[in-house]
C-alpha cells in the first residue's frame, strides 16, 4: 500500500497539460487539484440527484472520482489535442495497464478499485456518468477561474459544455444542464 500512496503523491505536482499548452503557468492546476474538484463536484451532484428522487450510491461516486485519474502518475496528463496523435483504444489500454500496476500493491481492495476504474471508463452506471459530468464541470470551473484572472484563448475548453449529453436520466441531466448553463452565463458576464 505504501508504494501506491507514494506514487500517487506525484499527482500533487503533475500539471494539467492543457493549461500549459495555452501559455498558462505550469502551476495553474495540478492533477490532484483537479481530482479534488471532481470529488467535491461529484459529491454535490450525487447529493442533489438523491434529493431529487433518484437512487445513487454516493460512496461509489466518491471512490470513482478519487481514482479516475490515478493512471496519470505513469502516463502523464494527455491533453485533448493528443487525441489527434494517439488513437483512443491504445491510449485507453495503456491507461488501464498503468492503473492496474498502480493498484497492484494496495492489497485486498485491488479488484474493487479496478472494477470502479473500468466502470468509470465505460460509463456503465449512473455513478460513472455522474463522475464524468463532474469531470467536465470541474474543467469548466477551472477555465472560468482562469479567465476571471485574465487568461484568454480558452474557448475550445468550453465546447464540451454544448455537447454534455452523458446519457444521464432526465432528472440528473436537468441538474447538469442547469449547472452548465449557470457557468456559461457567468462566463458571458466576464466579457
Amino acid at each position: 500500500m505504501l508504494a501506491t500512496l507514494l506514487e500517487l503523491q506525484r499527482l500533487k505536482n503533475l500539471p494539467r497539460t492543457g493549461w500549459m499548452l495555452r501559455g498558462l503557468a505550469h502551476d495553474s492546476e495540478s492533477v490532484a487539484s483537479h481530482s479534488f474538484g471532481v470529488g467535491v463536484t461529484a459529491m454535490l451532484l450525487a447529493d442533489e440527484i438523491k434529493a431529487r428522487g433518484l437512487e445513487i450510491d454516493c460512496e461509489r461516486v466518491l471512490r470513482m472520482a478519487l481514482l479516475h485519474d490515478w493512471a496519470e502518475t505513469r502516463i502523464g496528463d494527455l491533453p485533448k489535442t493528443a487525441g489527434k496523435y494517439f488513437a483512443s483504444e491504445p491510449r485507453k489500454t495503456a491507461e488501464a495497464a498503468a492503473f492496474a500496476d498502480i493498484v497492484s500493491a494496495v492489497g485486498a481492495a485491488e479488484a474493487d478499485y479496478e472494477r470502479l476504474y473500468h466502470e468509470y471508463e465505460q460509463r456503465d452506471s449512473l455513478e460513472a456518468r455522474v463522475v464524468k459530468a463532474a469531470d467536465i464541470i470541474d474543467l469548466l470551473i477551472q477555465a472560468y477561474a482562469l479567465e476571471r484572472a485574465g487568461a484568454r484563448g480558452l474557448d475550445e475548453f468550453w465546447e464540451v459544455a454544448g455537447a454534455a449529453d452523458l446519457g444521464l436520466p432526465p432528472t440528473a441531466q436537468k441538474l447538469v444542464s442547469e449547472l452548465l448553463a449557470s457557468l456559461l452565463e457567468a462566463r458571458g458576464a466576464l466579457k
